[in-house]
């Protein structure tokens, strides 16, 4: 009988070891999966939200009969015709005209031989010209002014020289054309220094890049960290903010050795402004002692996603999480589920409910923020209360991915819930994501800095071009702007030459065509529409 009981006791402790790695098989078949689909796949999340336009004529498997019937809505919709569309796209555009006539002696009607006259002119077509950069000296001459009274009758000669204006950098060749070019390359057309050393070398042009990398630092110091520090100051000023941080790479920084990892923290108001202002800040590191010591004096909403430095930040800033992240959390893992298994699946009915409160929110973007808080508390919240009541029921493995979305939204579920504090607040981080993105963009080419003077710089140049962007400039004409103005501008004309001062010249405002963002904005409100008005048919 001892023998069966040892036989039974061993057959159970292989039959759970076999659980086991049948489990760990599993994990790492989604884990796989998941990777491949980074990896090769699309990043968006509208394929696996398209998925789901199959299922609304589907029983909802975990419906809440007492959660609220969302009201419908009729949606129609315009489209503009695309005559003209050519017009609209060259409207901005100056325009050279080309005349081809014949010359007198072929003005001869081919009938009787008489001399044809002009009547008319068409146009035969119109071209896109091109002009390169030109790169040129410049010598500033001055004239200089004597008395011809004094050199004969006088024992002092007075010289006076015409003024000329400051250099941005004293005893080089630097100009504000000339570094407004290097940034605008660097930093919004992410070519390397490097890069573009070889393209000045092609022009005729010996100019290093360690001499470009010398007037960046220098000017971003001298000229544009004053206007850096004002936007900050006029930043804290708001009560409504969105901040992120994104890695970067510094060679020789002190105390740490080259493979380690530095931060570029980013802060930027959110949309109940008309004056926008993204701001990048260079930290060593990611400890929560950088974002507390930036946001000091600020008291108001703070939207990130789920890290945890912000929740710790004082009681006077209020943090509203990202339901964006959290969505994603689902969205990976119905990636890791095979298609055919993916219909019914926990994953698939959160997307859901999530997408429902996507979907109204995008329906009052409009509505004054009083407006919208009624309206979230009144239709809005109760649905994510009962997604979280629905999360709670549920039983999944801790590490499979569906388990960790759950534990994540669960986790978060206090600062996603402060979305419904006020009206202003916004229910996603995106508006970070989106500002932090250039910069990204840009380390994938440049790939790091090789001092801490060079990230710091960078994060002055970043902030003023993302700034001038939010705020319809063109990034290489308010540099020059800015590098022309500044070394002869006061402290208290700051304020002139920020993006929305009135010193700023109009004509740097860059072009909005009729149509251009409705269209873009119809074709994916048009797909959420769809989509949404058939989650929402599902019920709660």
């Amino acid at each position: 009988m001892e023998n069966t009981n040892d036989w039974l006791k061993i057959v159970a402790a292989k039959d759970a070891r076999i659980a086991e790695l049948e489990a760990l098989v599993k994990f790492y078949e989604w884990q796989f999966r998941l990777s491949k689909i980074r990896q090769f796949g699309a990043s968006s999340e509208k394929g696996i939200l398209a998925e789901q336009l199959g299922l609304f004529t589907e029983a909802p498997t975990a419906a809440d009969p007492d959660a609220p019937m969302p009201e419908f809505e009729e949606i129609t919709y315009k489209r503009r015709k695309t005559v003209g569309k050519r017009e609209d796209d060259l409207s901005a555009l100056p325009v050279e005209v080309v005349e081809h006539k014949l010359p007198e002696d072929e003005r001869r009607c081919p009938e009787c031989g008489s001399k044809m006259h002009e009547m008319g002119r068409d146009i035969a077509r119109r071209e896109l010209k091109i002009i390169p950069a030109v790169v040129k000296v410049v010598e500033h001459g001055r004239a200089v002014y004597s008395c011809r009274n004094c050199e004969k009758n006088g024992l002092r000669v007075p010289i006076v020289k015409a003024p000329v204006p400051e250099p941005i950098i004293k005893g080089s060749l630097a100009s504000p054309s000339s570094v407004a070019h290097i940034m605008n390359q660097k930093y919004v057309m992410y070519a390397p220094l490097y890069r573009q050393e070889q393209d000045f070398k092609r022009q005729g042009v010996a100019l290093s890049r360690q001499t470009m990398a010398n007037w960046v630092i220098r000017c971003a110091e001298d000229w544009l960290h004053p206007l850096y520090d004002r936007m900050r100051d006029i930043l804290l000023t708001h009560e409504n903010l969105h901040v992120d941080e994104s890695s970067l790479q510094v060679l020789k920084e002190p105390g740490k050795p080259p493979t380690s990892k530095s931060y570029m923290w980013l802060y930027r108001t959110g949309g109940d402004t008309e004056k926008h202002i993204v701001l990048f800040e260079y930290q060593p590191s990611r400890s929560g002692e950088h974002p507390k010591r930036f946001l000091s004096g600020f008291s108001g909403l703070l939207h990130s996603d789920g890290y945890a430095v912000y929740h710790s930040l004082p009681e006077e800033i209020t943090v509203i999480g990202c339901w964006v992240h959290m969505r994603r959390k689902f969205t990976d893992a119905l990636k890791t589920i095979a298609a055919k298994e993916r219909q019914g699946s926990v994953a698939q009915e959160a997307t859901c409910r999530i997408g429902k409160l996507f979907w109204l929110e995008k329906q009052w973007k409009n509505l004054k923020p009083e407006d919208r808080h009624r309206l979230r508390l009144e239709k809005s919240k109760p649905l994510a209360e009962a997604f979280f009541r629905w999360l709670e029921t549920l039983l999944c493995l801790p590490k499979s991915a569906t388990g960790k979305a759950i534990n994540y939204a669960l986790d978060q579920r206090e600062w996603l819930m402060n979305v419904y504090l006020d009206g202003c607040a916004e229910i996603s981080n995106n508006r970070a994501e989106n500002a932090v993105r250039p910069y990204a963009l840009g380390r994938r080419n440049w790939l790091f800095c090789n001092t801490v003077k060079g990230a710091e710089a960078s994060a002055v140049i970043y902030s003023i071009i993302e700034t001038a962007k939010e705020n319809g400039l063109k990034p290489f004409e308010y540099l020059e702007f800015l590098l022309e103005s500044m070394p002869a501008a006061k402290m208290g004309h700051l304020d002139a030459l920020l993006p929305w001062g009135e010193s700023v010249p109009a004509d740097f405002r860059m072009p909005v065509r009729k149509g251009e963002v409705s269209n873009a904005e119809e074709k994916r409100d048009k797909f959420y529409d769809v989509l949404c008005a058939g989650i929402l048919k599902r019920g709660a």
